[in-house]
């Protein structure tokens, strides 16, 4: 790197610091004021609330990254330009992508991060976080409850589309791991009722991969009359086809919002051959976080334009256009996601249109740039 090129990116890496250390504090103050009196209810420790503020804290890269890109982008970019220095460069000779280009570099290395961030880290993060608040509710809810109470997630219903079944389980413990008032309706081609299985307990066999039914009754019935033909009581059956895990089926009820990479891609892989109404927004939020990988090269484009102006124009009038436009594409992103969300758009589509539309722009600025 030239004497240029080490300059601005010392600059601009020590702004970069500053901002993520300064925003990634007030996200951590911001989840104290959410989470503390919670942790305190459930009775966890110092040391158990240090540990998952510790494990929280890398999940919110992925928010105070981008913001933090711009800001610093725009902070040097404008102190080149009110020092004159950006003018010192051109009557040297060199363009806007000879002085920019150790920023390009550095955006593309950040897209690596980004991927990293969104295919690894944040995931761990989120999960983690969350299996470590779910012990601390649970061993709080272990001094009152008996132990199949546990954890309870209440109506779970779950349409398997692909196998001809449909799942209702009335309470599910994911502390003892087992569901309570469960019927299980398999059907024919035609979505008609063929059998009819309820329990009163069943749990899934981790060791066998199917469920196991306790104390509930079988009836079959007649699909072209809907008449009841056969009903047997039991007090333990096992029905090895059932092979539902039951994470999955409970995934798919949750915020998409709140779940890692990883399970967005467990959901969107297992439900994409079927016409499932409830896929749509999962698959936008897992298509979303793929196409913000290109967030730190669609910044830098962002930025240089209008950070960068001709001689007499302010750099506040360029950093406010530019810091507007970045809000326009959080403005387009959730309008993108409802409409993908609600099927008016692919979800590919509306997870790339924001990053399409911003490149656009700022091809356009670039052209216009002397």
């Amino acid at each position: 790197m030239s004497l240029l090129d080490r300059y601005l990116l010392r600059e601009w890496l020590k702004m970069l610091g500053l901002l993520l250390a300064a925003t990634m504090g007030l996200l951590l103050m911001q989840a104290l004021y959410d989470n503390f009196r919670d942790l305190i209810e459930v009775g966890a420790g110092f040391g158990e609330m240090v540990f998952y503020y510790a494990v929280t804290l890398p999940s919110y890269f992925s928010i105070v990254l981008p913001l933090s890109l711009l800001l610093s982008l725009l902070f040097v970019l404008s102190k080149l330009h009110r020092n004159n220095e950006i003018t010192a460069m051109r009557a040297a000779g060199f363009n806007i992508f000879r002085t920019t280009r150790v920023l390009w570099f550095a955006s593309i290395l950040f897209c690596g991060v980004s991927l990293l961030l969104n295919a690894r880290v944040v995931p761990w993060s989120v999960e983690t976080s969350r299996r470590l608040l779910e012990s601390f509710q649970y061993r709080a809810e272990a001094r009152k409850l008996p132990g199949g109470m546990l954890g309870v997630v209440t109506a779970v219903a779950f349409d398997n589309q692909r196998q001809h079944r449909m799942w209702f389980i009335n309470r599910y413990s994911r502390f003892a791991q087992k569901a309570y008032g469960v019927t299980v309706s398999e059907l024919d081609a035609r979505r008609r009722e063929r059998t009819r299985l309820m329990a009163r307990e069943a749990h899934y066999d981790t060791a066998k991969h199917y469920w196991v039914f306790t104390e509930g009754r079988e009836i079959w019935f007649d699909p072209e009359q809907g008449e009841i033909m056969r009903s047997v009581a039991f007090t333990e059956k096992s029905v090895p086809h059932f092979t539902e895990e039951p994470g999955l089926m409970l995934l798919i009820d949750r915020n998409p919002r709140d779940l890692s990479f990883f399970e967005l891609q467990r959901i969107v892989d297992y439900f994409k051959v079927e016409d499932n109404p409830k896929l749509s927004r999962y698959a936008v939020r897992y298509y979303g976080l793929i196409a913000d990988t290109l967030g730190p090269l669609i910044i830098l484009a962002i930025a240089i334009p209008f950070a960068i102006a001709g001689v007499r124009v302010s750099p506040a009038v360029g950093v406010s256009k530019s810091i507007g436009l970045f809000f326009l594409y959080y403005i387009l992103t959730n309008f993108a996601t409802v409409l993908g969300g609600k099927d008016y758009l692919d979800p590919i589509v509306a997870a790339w249109m924001p990053n399409l539309a911003l490149i656009g722009l700022a091809t356009y600025f670039f052209g216009r740039m002397r």
